[in-house]
């Protein structure tokens, strides 16, 4: 697991066997744009979701209430042409744990070819005080321990 000094880009998240845990997601017929290919904006629809299934888990209210994300920071780097129909299958995982901060990588493929990747930096929040928190132990723990959350996957 990368340490707060380390880059994140040393994982390939083209490659499928660099995750563990999977969203899918169908494609919209309205996903297109006029040249006939899978919008940008559609993309980071698709990463966001994959995103909110992942890290939604990892919050219990009851031990951790009034804590959730923010999100900081978004980069797509798009790879190939996807087109409806079909499903896009975007692999999420832990690329590093900051203090108060995590960063996630995601794979999003279809037919088995890698069509985007993309990563996001999340702030862990306090919705009451607004302000910024460490990451809850046990959390960081449980990532630094399987940054693919393959027991959840």
């Amino acid at each position: 697991m990368p340490n707060d000094t380390q880059s994140p880009g040393t994982i390939d998240l083209a490659d499928r066997g660099n995750f563990a845990y999977f969203t899918d997601i169908s494609i919209r017929f309205s996903d297109q744009d006029d040249l006939g290919h899978i919008n940008n904006c559609s993309y980071i629809a698709y990463v966001e979701t994959g995103r909110v299934e992942f890290l939604g888990g990892l919050l219990d209210e009851e031990k951790h209430p009034g804590i959730n994300f923010i999100l900081a920071r978004i980069a797509v780097d798009y790879l190939k042409e996807a087109h409806y129909p079909g499903v896009i299958e975007v692999g999420t995982r832990i690329l590093k744990l900051g203090t108060k901060s995590m960063t996630t990588g995601y794979g999003l493929f279809k037919d088995g070819a890698c069509v985007a990747t993309a990563e996001c930096v999340n702030i862990y929040f306090e919705t009451e005080s607004r302000q910024t928190i460490a990451i809850p132990d046990d959390i960081r723990a449980s990532l630094a321990a399987d940054p693919m959350q393959k027991g959840r996957a």
